[in-house]
């Protein structure tokens, strides 16, 4: 495979940063007002000969107490015991912060299916009741809290409940998530699922992040899968960052590690910066790969840096590249929105030729580019 050119190099100048970045005040601030409390036991629960009536409390406007303590795991006591309780009240309450209450002292000692299924019965039996997410992260913590679980099942069950019930999983459920996967010993349960929802763009914050380099060794899977839920997501800087960090727990970035960043990079319209990483890329002895080169070129001709683009591509020629059905459609229209209709029928002829794409698709491309081109000329918008 051939190098870049010295002189098609463009070097930049940047720092890298040496160590992990911390968390803002404000990100600790939402953190902390938003992540309910453990779930603990609110009452022994030691067997006695005698059987004591269930007790319930008057709710308390400004107390954290809940307003029914439940003895009993029982979803048909616990539905019965709050049907009572709501019927002896003079008012509805309609404060989402009740009945969350309420739902906490249930799952503090029930199963996480019986949970929901409580929910589901409030839900239903008090239509004032309007869950908001603290509710669901309720259930969300007491799912993560369970130390004896030897998978995420539970844990993905409850996302997929919040996501149904249009509360899909944000910052903040990945922070509680895997705040209390690790606060429970399950370590790797948090690693695993920091990687789900960094792969689905639900990415955690650096809080969250700092909370885990803490006992709990990230590999090179998890840096990437960070370093491309950053950078699609218009966090470059970051990702920069998470690359110098990579380096020095001794994951060294790989081809797929440079790809993600260059593809944010010339998302943000930085393809001359692309372009220098892939001399970083190399000197530090990664191969780029067919994706790589792919990226860049798209990247450089969506800037309109066609001559750069066209020398990349002649790289590509020479290491036998294949070039991606995107990649192709956009560097063959900025050939011809510039007036270079030949250079165009000799991509579609290397296009062909290495079999990069189907023969119909190649040639469709070409067609729509030149139609678009001859109706440009016909409104004076290309030479």
């Amino acid at each position: 495979m051939g190098k870049v050119p010295t002189g098609f190099r463009r070097a930049v100048a940047g720092s890298s940063q040496s160590a992990l970045f911390k968390a803002s005040n404000s990100s600790a601030s939402i953190l902390q007002e938003q992540i309910p409390p453990p779930i603990t036991p609110l009452q022994s629960h030691k067997k006695s000969s005698k059987k004591e009536p269930t007790k319930v409390i008057a709710p308390a406007k400004k107390s954290n107490t809940p307003p029914i303590i439940f003895e009993s795991s029982n979803l048909s006591e616990a539905k019965a015991l709050f049907n009572s309780y709501i019927s002896s009240l003079k008012y509805t309450p309609s404060d989402p912060s009740f009945y969350n209450s309420i739902l906490q002292s249930y799952s503090s000692i029930s199963s996480p299916q019986n949970a929901i299924f409580f929910l589901n019965h409030m839900i239903k039996t008090r239509p004032s009741f309007s869950p908001n997410r603290f509710t669901y992260q309720v259930l969300l913590v007491q799912s993560c809290a369970l130390p004896d679980e030897t998978s995420l099942a539970n844990v993905h069950n409850t996302l997929n409940f919040m996501k149904n019930t249009g509360f899909p999983p944000n910052q903040v459920t990945a922070d509680v998530a895997v705040r209390t996967l690790s606060g429970c010993g399950r370590e790797e349960h948090a690693i695993e699922l920091f990687k789900d929802l960094s792969s689905q763009n639900v990415l955690p914050d650096t809080y969250t992040y700092n909370f885990l380099e803490e006992g709990v060794k990230p590999d090179r899977y998890t840096y990437n899968t960070l370093i491309y839920g950053l950078s699609k997501t218009g966090m470059v800087k970051e990702a920069r960052k998470f690359l110098a960090v990579m380096s020095e727990m001794g994951h060294f970035p790989d081809e797929v590690t440079y790809t993600s960043l260059m593809n944010g990079m010339c998302r943000q319209g930085d393809a001359l910066g692309a372009l220098a990483l892939l001399e970083e890329m190399e000197a530090k002895g990664c191969v780029p790969n067919s994706c790589t080169y792919n990226t860049l070129l798209h990247g450089l001709c969506k800037a309109r840096l066609l001559d750069k683009g066209v020398e990349l591509y002649g790289v590509m020629k020479k290491g036998d590249l294949k070039l991606e059905t995107g990649c192709y459609g956009t560097f063959l229209r900025a050939l011809c929105r510039n007036g270079r209709v030949a250079e165009a029928y000799e991509v579609f002829d290397y296009a062909v030729e290495s079999k990069s794409l189907k023969d119909v698709t190649a040639y469709s491309t070409l067609e729509t580019s030149l139609k678009w081109l001859r109706k440009a000329r016909e409104q004076g918008l290309a030479v």
